[in-house]
């Protein structure tokens, strides 16, 4: 069968022929990427690195990648949001396995770990601040994977028809979806004290996580519904807003993928940490040495 060619308004790219929102060319990322939310949480991790050889930054986007024991890591600020996190996986995926210069798809398909590291609100008294949460699932309460075809055979049907049942969802909201994190990465990185369930990621900060300033909820019992959830004993952790997406598309394109967080505010007990770096340093560090350790790369 012919091959599509990907026409230049699908696939954008620099004049110099780089992706066109993170700038980057083939050969700039390693197998395993981490994704972080803030530009600067991207020099954090990279001065644990032995040596950095690529270091490239555009808008919110920063990419350094080098050597950590021998392995080659990258990691990748996506900004907030769902919408970002679109913008980052795929232009990813577009520089190992689409040839950029044919704008056509490779014979051969090469699979990516994405980690992402980040900051989110528990849901539960026993969550305490500085705690660290792990994603099984992460159910998206944005719109996002609704508009990409096949999101319905990766979403957990089960759950999502028991979440909406449970939180009597206003359906002129977007449909939620659940999907399921690498088993692989899980289990590879996961240890005991830290929390693991469901997260949802939310399509914003305030109301649609429950918080109100100058302006009312349409639902003022939303925290309290979503904390008594639970499907088959498995409980909503915390709030977040990339890791539905991040679960959906590394699916749909073949990678793997998990979402690990500090717990940095606790929705139920009012307690929130400012100083939460040295947390960070500690996670990034610990999931590093994991995702490089006996030889696998």
């Amino acid at each position: 069968m012919e091959k599509r060619t990907i026409a230049n308004s699908e696939l954008v790219l620099t004049p110099e022929g780089k992706v066109y929102h993170l700038k980057l060319e083939p050969g700039d990322v390693a197998d395993t990427v981490f994704l972080v939310g803030d530009p600067g949480r991207v020099r954090l991790m990279s001065d644990m690195f032995d040596q950095v050889d690529v270091r490239v930054e555009n808008r919110e986007f920063v990419t350094h990648t080098g050597l950590f024991q021998g392995k080659r890591i990258s990691v990748v600020s996506t900004g907030i949001g769902t919408d970002n996190i679109d913008i980052v996986v795929n232009e990813i995926d577009a520089l190992v396995n689409i040839d950029l210069d044919s704008r056509q798809v490779k014979d051969l398909h090469r699979s990516l770990n994405f980690i992402r590291i980040g900051t989110s609100g528990a849901l539960h008294a026993d969550i305490d601040p500085g705690n660290v949460i792990v994603s099984a699932t992460a159910g998206g309460l944005d719109n996002l994977m609704h508009f990409y075809g096949g999101s319905y055979t990766l979403a957990d049907q089960d759950m999502g028809k028991a979440f909406a049942k449970h939180m009597d969802w206003n359906m002129m909201n977007s449909r939620p979806y659940f999907i399921h994190a690498s088993p692989a990465l899980f289990d590879r990185v996961m240890e005991s004290g830290w929390f693991s369930g469901i997260t949802l990621s939310a399509p914003g900060f305030y109301a649609p996580q429950g918080r109100s300033l100058r302006t009312r909820l349409a639902d003022p019992d939303f925290i309290e519904k979503v904390s008594r959830f639970r499907h088959e004993s498995v409980r909503i952790n915390n709030f977040e807003m990339e890791g539905s997406a991040l679960y959906g598309l590394s699916g749909l394109l073949g990678h793997h993928s998990l979402t690990i967080c500090i717990a940095l505010a606790n929705r139920i007990t009012g307690k929130f940490i400012t100083d939460y770096q040295p947390f960070m340093k500690d996670l990034l560090g610990k999931i590093l040495d994991k995702m490089t350790r006996d030889g696998q790369d």
